[in-house]
């Protein structure tokens, strides 16, 4: 199933992804009586921690629903959400640095023995559509497409052959990262964590209909121009690897995140004269077989803070 956050009237709000359109789950739930209310998860982060059981009562109520169903209330037109992030409400928001061998090859770096994490902070997320300040500081902003896990359930020293029973699903992720201050220091965290710096999105989409998370088309383009246009097969370390490398240094929990590196073709890549960083206006669309398109304008930050673009920011 694919799933979406989006905006309501009370906060963010659970929906699933038909042919026919969105489901609003609780506007579902409210006037479908019959449903067995009772056991259907609402918010996106219930849904996570319920795992297959909230995921089956979802699908029993999409079974539900009659078939003249068009027009109901519950059943919304994509084009009119505002997005949140997929996963609105994470306890940790994990990053793995160069994972992709042509990346790590493209940036003259050691390809890594060991996964090279840091962080993002919830400041950083933001949905589908949704503006993402240039913030002042940086001139050195670049896009960075990337697979994201999300955790289902509590993971702790998890081996890699189990590790995939852990995972609730995938969503994409744009890891957009301020050069010049990412160099500053020895720490990256201070160039990755930016107001709007992680877009998540548009679904969260549980294995089942992804396949294997290891062989998916994944690219980036930049004003419809293809900037990355790879494969998560060129990951150094795989899903199952960062999933068990990760749960046996801190324990993992339903709806931690994990963004699992980007390929190659990111502006830092190129011959320092040719690098042309991201700008006011530009659009950055990350695209990841069966996840979907997540797609964000960035937009001059002082322009933001004085309300003059119409749109939604952040998604919480």
């Amino acid at each position: 199933m694919k799933f979406v956050t989006f905006m309501g009237e009370d906060g963010p709000r659970l929906g699933i992804k038909l042919e026919q359109g969105v489901l609003d789950v609780a506007e579902a739930v409210k006037n479908l009586p019959d449903c067995n209310g009772g056991s259907v998860p609402t918010h996106t982060h219930a849904l996570i921690e319920g795992g297959e059981e909230a995921v089956e009562a979802l699908q029993r109520l999409v079974d539900a629903l009659p078939e003249s169903s068009v027009n109901e209330p519950y059943l919304l037109e994509e084009s009119s959400l505002v997005f949140c992030p997929s996963v609105p409400n994470p306890d940790k928001i994990i990053c793995v640095g160069l994972n992709y061998q042509k990346h790590a090859e493209e940036t003259k770096a050691a390809v890594p023995e060991h996964p090279i994490l840091f962080n993002k902070f919830k400041n950083a997320l933001t949905g589908h559509n949704c503006d993402v300040p240039l913030p002042e500081v940086t001139k050195e902003v670049d896009y960075e497409a990337e697979l994201a896990i999300v955790i289902g359930k509590k993971a702790k020293d998890v081996r890699k052959e189990e590790a995939s029973s852990y995972i609730f699903g995938y969503t994409c992720a744009n890891d957009l990262s301020a050069r010049d201050l990412q160099r500053r220091t020895n720490q990256w965290m201070i160039g990755k964590s930016c107001d709007g710096f992680a877009p998540l999105g548009p679904y969260l989409v549980t294995p089942g209909e992804v396949g294997d998370p290891n062989r998916l088309k994944i690219r980036s383009l930049v004003n419809g121009e293809v900037r990355q246009d790879s494969n998560t097969s060129d990951m150094i370390f795989n899903v199952e690897e960062l999933v068990s490398y990760i749960s046996h240094h801190m324990t993992l929990m339903p709806g931690d995140v994990i963004l699992t590196g980007t390929p190659e073709g990111v502006v830092v890549g190129y011959p320092r004269e040719s690098r042309v960083y991201l700008k006011d206006g530009d659009q950055v669309t990350v695209e990841i077989e069966q996840l979907g398109s997540l797609t964000n304008k960035l937009i001059t930050e002082k322009k933001l803070q004085d309300g003059k673009p119409v749109g939604h920011t952040l998604g919480v």
